[in-house]
């Protein structure tokens, strides 16, 4: 459950991404402090940044480059690509279309998901069948975006693999039935510059993103270097800003690990809000567990003290 946290804790990866899938990765000193590290995070504020991600900062910028270039665009020219059923639910919504406990968030959005083929899951998949659109200005966007995806998807199983242990299991333990083919979800978010009242220089709370919590195992979070706007609740209602630090991601666990953790780890409230002049680019990468993991019903449970599971 989370605590009073005043502040969100940086956790330098390096080890656990040097040792990820060496056989004694548990034994390793480097590998015993990260994980460590993660859980007291995961325990503490349910938020951690992480550095030494192998990530190459130069690709974080120019993703999100990319992205306020795409904003930056004529509407019309944005709405080529329009989410909609029939599309998936893919594509690109426009300023107050995503809501959150039936209020309109200030921002707008590319919603990517991984591409699910007919029959892949059999009926269950239906509602998400079908590709990821893509824009066709600026012309390199969808080779930037895969390749960032692909990363922050080895990055992320990396991650779950240190959580895995500090739970108290195996590495691989959020792996095959669980995470092994995770359905990942992308979402390209531009927040608009805040208002400005009355002719003053002071800005109005417009509410970029309500509070939520994530539904699935992991979050990374590529915020523009120069604006604070998300906040984090701690237990006793406060706000705690999570201010950029360039080359890092800010990382919060989700619902399902949540569950998977029987509670252990306790995913928390966080919004958006920027009162900052300028327009906000965040392009947020959700590792979620297999798109088939609860039909299959294997019901696994980490306890404090041992990994079980109850059929």
């Amino acid at each position: 459950m989370a605590t009073d946290f005043k502040f969100i804790p940086v956790i330098d990866v390096s080890p656990l991404l040097e040792k990820w899938d060496h056989p004694n990765i548990a034994q390793d000193e480097g590998v015993a402090q990260v994980v460590k590290q993660l859980d007291q995070a995961c325990r503490d504020a349910g938020f951690f940044y992480v550095k030494g991600h192998g990530i190459p900062v130069s690709l974080m910028k120019e993703i999100k480059n990319i992205a306020r270039e795409y904003f930056h665009q004529p509407y019309e020219e944005k709405i080529e690509i329009k989410l909609s059923a029939e599309t998936g639910y893919r594509g690109y919504q426009r300023i107050g279309e995503n809501i959150t406990k039936g209020k309109p968030d200030i921002h707008e959005a590319i919603d990517c998901y991984r591409e699910v083929k007919h029959g892949m899951y059999g009926g269950l998949g239906d509602v998400m069948q079908g590709s990821n659109i893509w824009p066709t200005n600026p012309p390199n966007f969808k080779q930037l975006m895969e390749e960032y995806i692909d990363r922050c998807t080895d990055l992320s199983r990396k991650i779950m693999r240190g959580i895995a242990l500090a739970l108290g299991g195996s590495a691989d333990e959020m792996e095959g039935d669980i995470g092994g083919d995770p359905f990942w979800v992308l979402r390209i978010i531009g927040y608009p510059a805040a208002s400005i009242s009355n002719g003053h220089d002071k800005a109005h709370d417009d509410v970029g993103c309500g509070a939520h919590t994530d539904y699935g195992l992991l979050t990374l979070v590529n915020q523009d270097d120069d604006i604070v706007a998300l906040q984090v609740r701690n237990k006793s209602g406060e706000w705690i800003s999570a201010p950029p630090i360039p080359g890092t991601f800010v990382c919060n666990i989700g619902d399902m690990l949540k569950i998977l953790s029987n509670g252990i780890y306790e995913s928390t409230l966080h919004r958006v809000i920027n009162n900052s002049p300028k327009y906000r680019v965040c392009v947020a990468y959700f590792y979620e567990p297999n798109f088939d993991a609860g039909s299959r019903a294997t019901g696994c449970v980490f306890t404090e003290d041992w990994w079980h599971q109850e059929f």
